[in-house]
């Protein structure tokens, strides 16, 4: 499905689904702006617009076949971005999964091609139906306005991380059981692809205010939002930093735990072991059927009971100076 959305700078006025076969003299004055949105599609449908704004069989391969890292190439004309963005679920396996998100931004043109819809470029468009608010600074600031609405639903999942993270390590001592460690491992995955997707599209906007020039061009006016939008993205990496050594944190504090209280019960099982063990040992002697001094007496029974719970005492008492119990 092809959505198009045109601002036409003589009368500042939006105009929708546009005839691409005319988009030579859509695009003649320069300081109009069209944005094609394409999504749910076929790769023929990506071919006919491939060839309406001639671009590389290399970038269509690009869209065809999903990526999972984020990169920007230069082309003749035009860039191309590979982003992602994030779909979060935590009743699903796996809980978190990316939606690649392929930009073309040329000189008074963006289009974007996805699979399935992608909230922020909804609201993007259901704005760009009514006004052209989003059309009137040049199209860098198009995809800026597109990258930054991906970028900002980064920030729930960040946040429902940050207190699962919480909630798990107050479980940890509560209510230590395998679900846990799986919990753990679970979320060790989605911190994994987050940081996998989120760092390549970090590094590709933040030469921003470094003096260092963009790979794309960028128009001096919008410079300020690009860096506004690297310090979200920066914050979101540092934030997957920390839940990553969080989670190692808690996983080696979860291991040595278990360990600690498996070392506590083996340790009350020695000592119960070896109480037994000795009271085993003397009824042992005396219930032989070898015969033995006073063993047919009534007073010979008291005596050995008196010794065993003489040796438990002791036992015991040996066993707390030493802090065993």
């Amino acid at each position: 499905m092809i959505k198009t959305y045109f601002y036409k700078h003589a009368d500042e006025s939006m105009h929708h689904d546009v005839d691409l076969n005319q988009v030579s003299a859509l695009l003649s004055d320069e300081r109009n702006l069209l944005w094609v949105d394409l999504f749910d599609w076929q790769p023929r449908d990506l071919q006919w617009l491939g060839r309406i704004f001639s671009f590389h069989a290399l970038a269509i391969e690009d869209c065809i076949y999903d990526s999972p890292r984020s990169k920007v190439d230069r082309y003749e004309g035009y860039d191309f971005f590979e982003l992602h963005a994030l779909r979060y679920n935590e009743d699903s396996d796996p809980e978190i999964t990316s939606e690649e998100l392929n930009v073309f931004l040329g000189k008074n043109y963006v289009v974007t091609v996805h699979k399935n819809p992608i909230g922020s470029i909804g609201r993007i468009a259901d704005v760009s139906r009514k006004t052209p608010h989003y059309m009137t600074k040049g199209p860098d600031y198009l995809l800026y306005a597109i990258v930054d609405g991906v970028t900002d639903t980064y920030f729930p999942i960040i946040e429902r991380i940050s207190a699962r993270i919480d909630e798990l390590e107050v479980e940890i001592y509560e209510h230590p059981a395998l679900a846990i460690t799986e919990e753990f491992l679970s979320l060790k995955r989605t911190i994994v692809l987050m940081r996998r997707v989120i760092d390549p599209q970090r590094r590709i906007f933040s030469t921003v205010g470094t003096g260092t020039r963009y790979t794309f061009e960028v128009h001096k006016d919008n410079v300020p939002y690009y860096m506004d939008l690297t310090d979200h993205l920066e914050r979101i990496s540092d934030s997957i930093e920390i839940f990553r050594d969080l989670v190692s944190s808690a996983l080696e504090t979860y291991s040595s735990y278990g360990t600690a209280k498996t070392n506590e019960a083996i340790r009350m099982l020695t000592i119960i072991t070896t109480l037994t063990a000795t009271l085993t040992l003397i009824t042992g002697i005396f219930g032989m059927n070898v015969p033995l001094p006073f063993q047919r007496t009534w007073w010979s029974t008291v005596v050995v009971v008196a010794i065993m719970v003489g040796l438990c005492f002791w036992m015991i008492r040996v066993f707390r100076k030493r802090n065993w119990i």
